[in-house]
């Protein structure tokens, strides 16, 4: 079995950090957290230049075979953590659909064909670069898929340089990426001090790009009395005019539910608890006209809660000037009479029964 520093890449990555990795009788869940934390906070040090700040979002499938064993994939030489298993996925193309993403990156990495199946979850990590001057957040959306033909076998030349399956006892033996060991639930540390997150916050990113890729999070809100909360777009943003849902972009090193708990106080004032995951869904508009006053190529990937405020009061619009103009309680009945925009029908119609 391949584990820890197991290719010329990854022995590399420690020794620049001044870290030695520890032997294969060695590595543990204690050990390959140690690992993963001294080699980030060492990196985080290198402060020569500004941190910058990136954003990805990626899809990746969870995979089984019939003896329960879970399939993975290592990074590569050419990927932030050479020598790390993942689950078999990455970022998504600008335009693409996650499910989309999630069947491309398996034939790449693996061979398979799959069938992407039900929805899991969506996570965020930030990850460092090996050279320790960019911080990028990683919105990562997490589906179950079945295999549907092919074999498996390495990727060449890519992001990937292994695929395997493991046991559920030996998933402790190698070095999972710090946001698959907490999904998995295996003891892990946060892999990026404050002090580095805080320093890319304070670089804006450059605002004079005309494509963008933009993770949001809204919900399907509702009070006791299964009365639906809705926000009307202000002028001069795309859909002006219709009523949406309450939500929004997540900020830089924030989780979707933190950031519809923030967007929801923002736009409606009201205090909210943010329940099931219900749907990801993407839409792409390569004219989209709004406040830069040109039009921008946007490729949104959202993330829809089931929400409740279990004691609604009477809403107000909390940041006066953005996005949003009104907000207001609905009966489902009176909701569906709106003009509402295109996620409002659909979410409405799919989910507020």
């Amino acid at each position: 079995m391949q584990v820890l520093a197991d290719n010329a890449a990854a022995r590399a990555l420690y020794a620049s950090v001044g870290f030695t990795p520890p032997s294969r009788t060695t590595t543990g869940p204690a050990t390959r957290c140690k690992v993963v934390a001294q080699m980030t906070l060492k990196h985080s040090r290198v402060r020569g230049r500004a941190v910058q700040q990136g954003r990805k979002i990626s899809a990746y499938g969870i995979v089984h075979d019939d003896s329960r064993r879970l399939l993975l994939v290592r990074g590569s030489d050419r990927s932030f953590f050479p020598g790390s298993w993942n689950l078999p996925g990455g970022g998504i193309e600008h335009g693409e659909s996650p499910t989309d993403a999630v069947t491309r990156e398996f034939a790449e990495e693996t061979g398979l064909t799959v069938e992407v199946g039900p929805l899991v979850d969506v996570r965020f990590d930030l990850a460092l670069s090996p050279a320790g001057d960019r911080l990028t957040h990683f919105d990562r959306i997490v589906y179950e898929a079945r295999i549907t033909g092919g074999d498996l076998r390495d990727e060449a030349g890519g992001s990937t340089d292994g695929a395997r399956w493991f046991a559920k006892d030996e998933l402790a033996e190698i070095m999972l990426l710090p946001w698959l060991a907490r999904f998995l639930d295996y003891p892990t540390r946060p892999p990026v001090d404050e002090a580095t997150a805080a320093a890319a916050r304070s670089v804006p990113r450059d605002r004079g790009e005309n494509r963008f890729q933009r993770f949001s999070t809204y919900g399907v809100v509702r009070d006791p009395a299964g009365r639906i909360l809705l926000t009307r777009i202000a002028s001069g943003y795309p859909g002006a005019g219709h009523w949406h849902l309450p939500g929004g972009g997540t900020d830089f090193g924030e989780s979707a539910r933190d950031g519809l708990l923030r967007e929801i106080r923002e736009e409606t004032g009201q205090d909210a608890v943010v329940g099931d995951l219900l749907a990801v869904v993407d839409m792409h508009n390569p004219r989209a006209y709004g406040p830069e006053q040109r039009a921008l190529d946007w490729h949104t990937v959202r993330a829809i809660f089931d929400v409740q405020v279990p004691q609604p009061t009477d809403p107000f619009v909390g940041l006066l000037g953005d996005s949003t103009d009104r907000v207001a309680w609905f009966t489902l009945a009176d909701a569906r009479q709106l003009k509402l925009n295109r996620l409002a029908q659909m979410v409405l119609a799919t989910y507020a029964r």
